[in-house]
């Protein structure tokens, strides 16, 4: 098992990659430390498999046949909210920025190393099990449920209201929205929230943080061009403003 802590068996994956004998062995890796994994080769069936099987989390390729990867990600948004982690031969950023946008919650260039798959497998679906921590400078328990006028975030459900209306967010997402609420009053650093979410250091170029924000901002009844509830502040990060 290369020393690896073993993870939760009940743990689907669903790896969408024509390679085959890559899939392949990366389905053998990923078995051998615990997981559950299906393969699925074509694009073009990849959004009913996930409609049907639900998977915990779903590895899909950027450059598929039949249909690419950023499409099948856009389609499967509204009826799948599991971690999506794409992977990319290419290293353009705007590839990367495109999948944030369309719904992946991370991105990993290829060739990717399995123990680094693994790694960020393990880290999401951790963060799907316990959600990420608050203030640490906070004495006790981490409350469950935050409202701040209208707007309403669970911890325990993973949900969001915004008066009284569910809230469409990603995994990564409510990440995030719940990391800056209970953070409320507080700037986060990039490198703060990076860390949080992601379990690796910020290496200062990566924008899936400020692409996360642009997205849960119209979600959450901001204005985008003049935020009122999550502000930037330049040269150090994010706040979430408690009483916007």
């Amino acid at each position: 098992m290369d020393g690896v802590e073993q993870t939760n068996e009940s743990w689907r994956i669903l790896i969408v990659e024509d390679d085959e004998r890559l899939a392949d062995l990366t389905r053998e890796y990923l078995e051998n430390n615990g997981l559950t994994v299906s393969l699925e080769t074509h694009g073009g069936a990849a959004v009913e498999r996930i409609r049907n099987e639900q998977p915990d989390l779903v590895v899909l390729d950027l450059m598929l046949p039949g249909e690419d990867g950023l499409s099948i990600c856009r389609r499967v948004r509204p009826f799948y909210s599991g971690p999506i982690i794409m992977l990319t031969a290419r290293t353009d950023d705007l590839d990367q920025v495109l999948g944030l946008e369309m719904g992946a919650d991370d991105y990993i260039g290829k060739p990717v190393q399995p123990r680094v798959l693994l790694a960020r497998i393990r880290a999401m679906l951790r963060r799907m099990e316990t959600a990420p921590a608050g203030n640490p400078e906070d004495g006790g328990e981490e409350p469950v449920r935050l409202q701040f006028n209208d707007l309403v975030v669970d911890r325990s459900m993973r949900e969001a209201w915004l008066s009284e209306e569910s809230i469409d967010l990603t995994s990564a997402e409510f990440d995030l929205l719940w990391l800056l609420a209970s953070n409320a009053g507080r700037v986060l650093s990039r490198e703060e929230i990076f860390t949080a979410l992601r379990g690796i250091e910020y290496d200062g170029q990566d924008r899936s943080i400020d692409v996360r924000v642009s997205r849960i901002r119209p979600k959450i009844g901001d204005d985008p061009i003049h935020p009122r509830r999550i502000k930037t502040v330049r040269s150090k990060g994010y706040l979430f403003v408690k009483e916007a």
